[in-house]
């Protein structure tokens, strides 16, 4: 039995001495794992805080770009004169692709500075297109004119009222028809980027007036 003591309390000793080992490599393993996790959540932090930066620089520039379009609506809408009321003011911004980049805005508002800076130097057609012009202008009396005489003939073929009606609208179709060509003439000179100005719009009227007085004096 006394040989047996020291044996036991060897044993006793080597089993105290694994425990504190596992202890030990526990209390590691823990400082480890909390290290890790205060790390993790130090750069979360970090990161937070620059997407909090991206945000604030994001609002600005988007505020930056609203300024501007707003200006360069403004200036869009003085030069058009009352006819941009018609487009309700500021366009809404619209959902881009996902591959617009940064610098999309800008490149945006600066062709839009352009165009605003080129309508200002738009122009009168040329003489060369004269003739085109008055074809449209003789070619709307011609049309309003036809549709004069189709309304005419259903007042006399269906009779009643619209023997009383059809003719008044006749009368206005025909009294109209010279303005019909400037319909296409306004096509023209916008695909020229050009102005219809007012000596353009004579010349579809004056055709006009003469085709539809040729036309009535002809035919009646």
């Amino acid at each position: 039995m006394a040989d047996s003591y020291p044996v036991l309390i060897r044993r006793l000793a080597e089993l105290a001495a694994g425990v504190q080992a596992r202890r030990d490599e526990a209390q590691h393993w823990y400082a480890d794992r909390c290290a890790g996790a205060q790390a993790a959540v130090e750069q979360a932090e970090a990161r937070l805080a620059d997407l909090h930066q991206a945000r604030v620089q994001a609002s600005l520039e988007v505020e930056e770009v609203d300024r501007e379009a707003a200006t360069i609506w403004t200036e869009f809408a003085h030069r058009l004169g009352p006819v941009a009321d018609r487009f309700g003011g500021v366009p809404a911004p619209t959902s881009g692709p996902a591959t617009v980049g940064p610098d999309q805005a800008d490149r945006w508002l600066t062709a839009a500075r352009g165009l605003v800076e080129r309508s200002a130097e738009a122009e009168p057609l040329p003489r060369t297109a004269y003739p085109a012009l008055a074809l449209f202008g003789a070619l709307g009396a011609a049309v309003a004119f036809g549709f004069a005489a189709v309304a005419r003939w259903t007042g006399e073929r269906y009779g009643g009222d619209l023997a009383v009606g059809m003719p008044v609208i006749a009368l206005v179709v025909t009294l109209l028809g010279p303005l019909f060509g400037l319909a296409p003439a306004k096509l023209l000179t916008d695909r020229r980027h050009a102005v219809l100005d007012v000596r353009s719009v004579a010349v579809v009227l004056v055709t006009g007036l003469v085709t539809t007085a040729t036309l009535v004096a002809v035919l009646r």
